[in-house]
């Protein structure tokens, strides 16, 4: 895009802030217009306030503690099967272990994106990022006779992590703009497969080596602590706006009501948020229970011995962590890769790329469930497959949400986001999967080929949901263009008010829809 040689890093130093102002009276109108958003950025040459080089430090922070975010959150994953054999629980009650994490992540994502979007962020994430430090290393000392305890310590886990999940996104926002951006958000989001495959890796490498499933949860705390200094002392709180407006400050004086009913009339956003919720199915569904679900199949083959004590072989969960990883990788640069060649050919492309990532995995799904009970090789092929495709939506969706969405209401937005996402996705999917396959299991005899059919009928649901996650990303296509230019006209004209010879009154909403069309 024409901007990114203009120097996409704004804030404010060395110089005034330029406040502006977006009220919800200025008309909300979503039509045609022909700018696109790296245009927006003015063509003189200012001295950015927030020099490139700290920028980039700061989003090498950012992605660092999401690395440890999303480590903390599958090393349970990593060693559920000695879990399950420690606290002698069944297949439903261990993954609430992750839907009581998720619940608490998706009721406390609205307030935390509320407090982004009108006060400073670093303190918020600093705030919740303690908690998460605090409650992670504690979960690590629950003894056997105390797995309540466990699960409402991982339950207060999610605080922290809805307090940076909200509001991280929003800062990169605000340092960057353009395809500049894009590769940022890329760097950011590339995280979430890397980490989720390090933490199995992590989680069955540390159990390993010491014997005791408790070690493995003491590994990201410890790390935590060293991310929580450096963002508090390297990250800086950008003003809103700022990558728009060239270090201006874009304010508002809106309500968290108006903010809500601005995105519910957002069609791309409403879209591309229910196409996000069927990937978080997916994806929670299958971190939390792959691993389960391939040790039991090579049990059921005989390949591998049944797990009567601890610790159980970590292979698979090695294994599943190395595939994440690749493929996160590689699906994540792909995607961005995509998206920068056919955006300005197509303006409809990111969508476009996402439904294909979620329409391509459905049937490396069937093959996963099907062939597992044959061949294990054949099997991490397509779960490499699935996974690689799916990953070519991580950072095109929170691009999609920064560009279709005004700066000042993106916390909100990724908080409700984050809501309905993990809510309907991630937050149920392992303890629905969990609950279909104790059901079916509990209708016969129990045996190893037994308990590993149950979990793969449970897995059944999830190929179904891929088709309806591809369908909604279509759906946003539809939309995307028009929202697009709605936020671009939005900013623009705040940057840049008509001039008037006197004060004049604001317009009524129905004034400005009538201007607008």
């Amino acid at each position: 895009m024409e901007s990114e040689s203009k120097g996409s890093v704004t804030s404010l130093q060395d110089r005034s802030i330029h406040r502006r102002s977006l009220s919800t009276s200025s008309g909300l109108h979503y039509g045609s217009f022909v700018n696109s958003l790296s245009s927006l950025t003015p063509k003189s040459v200012e001295k950015p306030a927030i020099s490139r080089t700290r920028a980039y430090i700061a989003v090498a922070v950012l992605c660092y503690i999401n690395l440890l975010n999303y480590m903390e959150r599958y090393t349970i994953a990593g060693v559920l099967p000695i879990i399950i054999k420690y606290f002698d629980i069944s297949d439903s009650t261990a993954g609430l272990l992750q839907t009581v994490f998720i619940c608490s992540f998706l009721l406390l994502a609205p307030v935390f994106g509320y407090l982004g979007d009108r006060y400073n962020r670093i303190y918020i994430m600093a705030g919740g990022l303690s908690v998460w430090l605090v409650t992670a290393a504690g979960s690590s000392f629950v003894t056997k006779s105390y797995f309540w305890l466990l699960l409402l310590l991982r339950s207060l886990v999610g605080v922290g992590e809805a307090s940076y999940s909200t509001v991280a996104p929003t800062i990169i926002g605000d340092l960057f703009t353009g395809s500049q951006r894009l590769l940022m958000i890329s760097a950011f989001y590339i995280c979430i497969p890397v980490g989720s495959g390090l933490g199995y890796i992590v989680g069955s490498s540390i159990t390993t080596l010491t014997g005791d499933w408790h070690w493995a949860l003491r590994v990201t705390p410890i790390l935590g602590l060293v991310g929580l200094i450096l963002m508090v002392f390297l990250c800086p709180n950008p003003p809103r706006g700022a990558a728009e407006t060239n270090g201006g400050e874009i304010t508002k004086n809106s309500t968290y009501q108006e903010d809500v009913k601005y995105l519910l009339k957002n069609k791309s956003y409403v879209w591309s948020s229910l196409g996000v919720t069927a990937m978080a199915f997916l994806t929670g569904a299958l971190a939390f229970w792959v691993p389960t679900f391939l040790s039991r199949a090579q049990v059921s083959q005989g390949i591998l011995p049944p797990c009567t004590k601890e610790p159980c072989n970590p292979r698979d969960s090695l294994i599943f962590g190395g595939v994440t990883v690749a493929a996160g990788i590689l699906g994540v640069c792909l995607g961005t890769g995509l998206s920068r060649w056919f955006r300005d050919k197509v303006s409809y492309a990111d969508p476009l790329i996402c439904a294909v990532g979620m329409l391509g995995s459905t049937p490396c799904l069937f093959v996963v469930i099907f062939v597992a009970s044959s061949s294990i090789p054949a099997t991490y092929v397509f779960v490499f497959l699935a996974e690689l495709l799916l990953s070519l939506n991580w950072s095109l969706l929170a691009d999609i949400l920064l560009y279709v969405v005004i700066p000042t209401r993106r916390s909100t937005a990724e908080a409700l986001q984050i809501t309905v996402c993990h809510l309907l996705g991630d937050a149920g999917s392992p303890y629905l999967i969990g609950t279909i396959s104790d059901a079916i299991r509990n209708s016969k005899p129990a045996t190893a080929e037994w308990s590993f059919r149950s979990l793969m009928y449970g897995f059944l649901i999830c190929p179904f949901i891929g088709v309806l996650g591809g369908l909604f990303f279509l759906m946003t296509a539809l939309y995307i263009t028009e929202d697009r230019k709605a936020a671009e006209r939005l900013v623009e004209e705040d940057h840049h008010p008509p001039p008037q010879d006197g004060p004049a009154p604001e317009p009524t909403v129905e004034q400005s829809n009538e201007r607008n069309k």
